[in-house]
């Protein structure tokens, strides 16, 4: 039975991955530090269902603290893949707080390069962005377009410098690795910062929904499991091709412009929004598109859920869960 480490397991997408892990027959090792960026209580009900598993083991553990308390921590643990979702999410706050992004995103990443160097654990899937194509102006983005000018955010600079380094260890250290630059990732679980978790609250609760711009930015919005399912293959094929170091798009390829995203919501919430108008918020991308041919090809990636489909889950998960106590705060929108 393989060992699968996942960093910022109690999060929105890792604690999918943790079930999808133990369901594939994975031994999964979690570890999570709470950030309060969102509610702790949130990250433990992600967890619940992994916490009940013989196969679950749970830490909880910070990677700023160095590579030092990582060891420590696990000993007694024989790892043979990691991937490391943990990282400082959101573009806006990025912005007003790019020293800590640099820190949570980058020098935790070489912390736990280093631990993995030190224990010789030769396998990592990395989450990145697409935040890391910024505006590139060329349609789709692909794999292979140069990036040294493209990031307008700390929070993409940060996805970037991390892949950087990564690359780094895999020259020098020959560790097996496979980046995936995700693209808006919706579904259960979602950070209630983001744009459809943020729209589908306040549209339940009557409110009106703030339109950033003038409604024509794009995402390529991304159903989770659609996602997961990615990194469970992304997993399989590293623990079975030695030697690889591949960076990969996961994404729908099928941009949604705000404006029809909002729409979208509304109908799955039942509500005709109503629209409150502000300016573009710095470090927001115009579109985000992504070219997944070569996640296709590599570890037949193939992404089945709709946009319609997918908010019906996540507005029934909503309903479901009550997500949305009055304590929560309604701030501004992230749509990375």
């Amino acid at each position: 039975m393989p060992t699968a480490l996942v960093t910022g397991c109690a999060g929105f997408i890792g604690s999918h991955l943790s079930e999808r892990l133990l369901a594939d027959g994975y031994r999964v090792i979690g570890l999570d530090n709470f950030d309060p960026f969102y509610d702790r209580a949130l990250k433990r009900a992600n967890l619940s269902a992994s916490l009940r598993e013989l196969n679950f083991v749970f830490y909880e553990l910070d990677l700023r603290d160095g590579p030092t308390a990582l060891a420590a921590a696990l000993v007694t643990e024989q790892v043979d893949v990691v991937v490391h979702l943990a990282a400082k999410a959101g573009v806006g706050p990025s912005v007003r707080e790019p020293a800590a992004y640099l820190e949570a995103n980058v020098l935790s990443t070489v912390h736990l390069l280093e631990w993995m160097r030190q224990a010789e654990v030769k396998n990592l899937f990395f989450a990145s962005s697409s935040s890391v194509y910024g505006n590139t102006v060329e349609l789709p983005f692909r794999e292979d377009m140069a990036l040294l000018a493209a990031c307008i955010s700390p929070y993409a600079a940060s996805k970037l410098s991390a892949e950087q380094f990564i690359f780094t260890y895999h020259h020098l250290y020959n560790l097996n690795v496979l980046n995936a630059r995700f693209f808006t990732v919706y579904g259960p679980r979602q950070r209630p910062d983001l744009a459809i978790h943020k729209f589908a609250r306040l549209l339940r609760a009557g409110q009106p929904v703030p339109v950033y711009g003038d409604g024509s930015t794009a995402r390529d919005y991304t159903f989770v499991a659609d996602t997961v399912d990615g990194i469970a293959r992304g997993v399989a094929y590293l623990l079975t091709h030695p030697g690889t170091y591949q960076t990969i798009n996961l994404g729908n390829s099928s941009p949604v412009k705000l404006l029809d995203l909002i729409t979208a919501v509304g109908t799955a919430v039942g509500v005709t929004p109503v629209l409150d108008q502000h300016p573009m918020q710095a470090g927001d991308v115009e579109v985000t598109y992504a070219d997944i041919s070569k996640a296709r090809q590599l570890i037949g990636y193939n992404p089945q859920t709709t946009l319609a489909e997918g908010l019906e889950q996540f507005v029934r998960w909503l309903q479901e869960t009550e997500a949305a106590p009055a304590s929560l705060p309604l701030a501004p929108v992230s749509a990375s």
